[in-house]
């Protein structure tokens, strides 16, 4: 799946356009305007009051100005590299960040400020600092960011200088792109789904569909085709017909996960995307095939795969993950399921049940003879109430909560998740 980023606009503004063109070009600063200024305003009195010895008072600002434009004129003519140690990092990491700038000229004085994305925060160190140069002599700039959740990227550098004595100034932004994700945390959990009415695959995990396998079943007696090797001896010498021994055959599960990523459930989003990589892992690490449903405003839909570069790709698309207010997830789960969705699999359901969409999109799931296993975070369960008003409130919503999952339970195995404990404890508490 490919994410295109929007075009950026067809015109830029007057501003833009005109920045552009003077970028890295010498220019007067608010205090060469003053004194020039203050220069002619000199020349006036001279002129006015017939005192000629007055000009004498600019030459020593015109004799400045001269060197500041003759002798302190870079061109910025600077190599620039940011270090990142690699792409991806769990969400709250800290991460240094280096900066190499290489000057092929001499600047007495030059700012060099980097791009920080909204996502990162600095907690060591600063994004910008001041520098000089000699001719081919690289500074380093050096700080650590924590990463949130999500793809941070940095687009560019921009470089300011200004000559010595603060006349002239001169800026320049060298486009550099770099990129960091922010994946969610990821725990170990055990497997909360059934694997009754998977596909027949060979695979690692037990289902109670009757074949070939490890694990015995139940004796019967032989059928013609039968192999010899599942012959149970004794129970032919016990009742005279021949016997042989059934075993439950392993069979690989189709997964779906479908994260519901509306509005209302904003508080424990964070919750449910960490909660849908910890099962990814679970399915990876178990040689599980799985898909990806994020039902946002443009639903991001992955198919059924299998190993690490399947699971990365997945684990990119729920950093992306941000609350949607126009959710329309019960339409786009049954056009999935009418079109995408592998008959007989496995679905397991990140949602709060909060909204009428999330509990239809349920009621759909199971409409199609799906088996759901739902994970819902109570989103009141990590509010610490104010006062005794909002406690009242918050047992009241509570309360109303319990009433719609046990409702909801009609139409597949609920997990009642309380953030404030793993999600392990929560799956444990309702295992099959």
């Amino acid at each position: 799946m490919q994410v295109i980023p929007p075009l950026p606009p067809a015109h830029g503004t007057r501003e833009e356009e005109t920045n552009s063109r003077r970028e890295g070009r010498l220019g007067p600063t608010e205090k060469t305007v003053d004194l020039l200024l203050a220069f002619w305003g000199i020349l006036l009195a001279a002129f006015l009051l017939l005192r000629w010895e007055m000009v004498y008072l600019v030459l020593p600002i015109l004799w400045l100005l001269f060197v500041a434009a003759f002798f302190f004129k870079p061109s910025l003519d600077i190599e620039v590299e940011r270090r990142v140690p690699h792409e991806r990092f769990l969400e709250g990491s800290e991460v240094d960040i280096e900066l190499r700038i290489r000057a092929k000229e001499r600047i007495p004085s030059l700012k060099v400020v980097d791009d920080i994305p909204e996502g990162l925060e600095v907690v060591e160190g600063s994004s910008e600092g001041v520098f000089s140069f000699r001719p081919g002599e690289e500074k380093v700039l050096r700080y650590r960011v924590r990463v949130k959740r999500g793809i941070h990227e940095f687009n560019w550098v921009k470089m300011a200088y200004s000559d010595p004595f603060g006349f002239f100034r001169a800026e320049k932004r060298v486009e550099l792109y770099s990129e960091i994700i922010g994946v969610p945390i990821i725990e170990e959990v055990p497997t909360p789904y059934s694997t009754k009415g998977t596909k027949i695959t060979a695979g690692p995990l037990p289902s109670p569909r009757v074949g070939e396998g490890v694990e015995f079943h139940a004796v019967r007696e032989y059928r013609p085709g039968d192999p010899l090797k599942i012959i149970n001896w004794k129970a032919t010498a016990r009742t005279g017909e021949i016997m042989v021994n059934e075993y439950e055959s392993e069979r690989k599960v189709d997964v779906i996960f479908v994260v519901d990523a509306s509005y209302a459930g904003e508080p424990v989003l964070d919750h449910m995307i960490r909660a849908a990589a910890s099962l990814m892992l679970n399915a990876l690490n178990t040689g599980t095939s799985f898909g990806l449903v994020l039902a946002e405003s443009v639903p991001l839909w992955i198919r059924p795969d299998y190993g690490k570069r399947h699971f990365f790709k997945c684990i990119d698309i729920l950093s992306t993950a941000r609350p949607d207010k126009n959710n329309l997830i019960s339409y786009q789960v049954e056009h999935l399921i009418k079109s995408r969705f592998p008959a007989r699999a496995q679905l397991v359901y990140f949602s709060t049940l909060l909204t009428k969409e999330s509990r239809e999109a349920l009621k759909i799931m199971a409409g199609y003879g799906y088996r759901v296993v739902v994970i819902s975070p109570n989103p009141y369960s990590g509010v610490e109430p104010d006062s005794r008003e909002e406690e009242l409130a918050l047992k009241l919503l509570s309360l109303q909560r319990k009433a719609t999952l046990k409702k909801m339970a009609a139409y597949g195995r609920i997990i009642d998740w309380d953030v404030r404990k793993p999600l392990k404890a929560a799956i444990a508490e309702v295992a099959p």
